[in-house]
C-alpha cells in the first residue's frame, strides 16, 4: 500500500501571543503619553489656521513640532515657505485668540 502523498491539514496552534494595539502601547509609557500629547496639539494648531490659508496651500504643509519656543511649520518647497512668512502676524494672532499663543517656525521638508 502507498502513503499518502500529503499529509493531512492540522490546526496549528499559535505560539506567539496576539500583537497589542498600538494605542495601549502609547498609554502605557510616560514617554510616549507625552509624545502623543505633543504630536496632538500640533495637529490642533494646524485645525486652527487651516481656514486662514489660501487655496491648495494646505497640501503642501504638514504639522511639525511643538516645544517651548514654538511650533514648526514643514514644508514642500521654498514658495510655500515665502508664503506662509507673510501670513505668519495672522496665523500667530488665530493661535493667540484661539489660547494658543507662540511663535510659529516654517522649515522646508528635506528630500
Amino acid at each position: 500500500m502507498a502513503s499518502p502523498r500529503y499529509l493531512v491539514a492540522q490546526s496549528v496552534r499559535a505560539s506567539v501571543p496576539s500583537p497589542t494595539p498600538v494605542a495601549d502601547v502609547m498609554r502605557a509609557h510616560e514617554g510616549l503619553v507625552r509624545l502623543s500629547e505633543r504630536l496632538e496639539a500640533s495637529r490642533r494648531r494646524l485645525r486652527v489656521i487651516a481656514p486662514a490659508l489660501p487655496g491648495n496651500l494646505m497640501a503642501s504643509i504638514q504639522p511639525g513640532p511643538l516645544d517651548e519656543q514654538g511650533w514648526s511649520l514643514l514644508v514642500a518647497n521654498a514658495a510655500v515657505a515665502a508664503k506662509l512668512r507673510h501670513l505668519l502676524p495672522r496665523l500667530e494672532a488665530l493661535l493667540a485668540q484661539a489660547g494658543l499663543p507662540g511663535a510659529i517656525r516654517v522649515k522646508l521638508i528635506q528630500k
